[in-house]
């Protein structure tokens, strides 16, 4: 199953014209927040409206995960937490969204929303606890904030990852959890777009301006991970330990250069 990861598109919509340009490529397309900029002189009403439609055309092409970030947050729950409420039009084009699942053969994907206070944390928490029960293979998590004390969450000076998600990983152990949020990790000297937390994949794909975000393509079937930016292109192999400095790409593997979307497996 071949993949495609952004994250922090942040209404950049030359960015979101680049993933549906490539998305037929990929059996799934997972957008791991920050779809919206509070910083933008647009409403956010208006930009959810325009990202809703961007949506509405991606989801017909192939599979596709959305899942919350802090920017995205436009409403407050009965307990007071801010949330996105918005993504409620999400699950309504048949996306799957916060704390939702999705089973592609037999990968899980957990998505899971930005939690802005203790009712939402645990109610992630108990998310993740029931979906241990379904997994049949590799269990992916979507979750815009990378781990605390990772190079994913590395900001330059200090650390600006989710403690939390750092403990739920040490718990439950999922193969791979998929995040953005910390823009210059990847671009850090100390940095990096790839960790590894006992047998967990990290993946954090970073952001900058441009027509094409900073991704991060991955096949389950040939276990590797293939990070794309303004600054190169790095890989990871999934069944082998991870090392650094991470290995520079000099040639796309065959995986990434084929169109062919046979193998894609039907949703369990």
């Amino acid at each position: 199953m071949k993949c495609l990861l952004v994250s922090d598109l942040h209404y950049g919509l030359k960015q979101f014209d680049w993933v549906l340009s490539t998305a037929a490529d990929f059996d799934v397309v997972i957008l791991a927040g920050d779809h919206l900029d509070i910083t933008s002189n647009v409403d956010i009403r208006a930009q959810s409206t325009v990202v809703l439609k961007y949506l509405r055309r991606l989801s017909p092409i192939t599979k596709t995960i959305v899942c919350s970030g802090n920017h995205d947050l436009d409403s407050r729950s009965p307990n007071g937490e801010k949330v996105a409420r918005w993504l409620g039009k999400v699950r309504q084009l048949g996306i799957p969204t916060d704390f939702e699942s999705l089973e592609v053969g037999e990968v899980l994907f957990t998505i899971c929303p930005w939690w802005d206070g203790p009712v939402t944390r645990d109610e992630v928490g108990a998310h993740i606890a029931r979906d241990r029960a379904k997994v049949k293979g590799k269990w992916i998590w979507v979750y815009h904030a990378p781990p605390d004390q990772s190079p994913t969450s590395w900001g330059g000076r200090k650390y600006f990852g989710d403690a939390q998600l750092s403990a739920w990983i040490e718990e439950f152990q999922p193969d791979m959890v998929l995040t953005g949020h910390i823009h210059q990790s990847p671009f850090s000297a100390e940095g990096s777009w790839v960790d590894r937390l006992g047998s967990t994949w990290v993946f954090n794909s970073g952001r900058y301006r441009g027509p094409e975000p900073a991704h991060i393509t991955f096949d389950t079937d040939a276990e590797m991970a293939v990070w794309f930016s303004l600054a190169g292109a790095e890989y990871v192999q999934l069944d082998r330990a991870l090392e650094r400095p991470v290995a520079e790409l000099t040639e796309l593997p065959a995986w990434l250069t084929s169109s062919d979307r046979d193998r894609d497996p039907s949703p369990g």
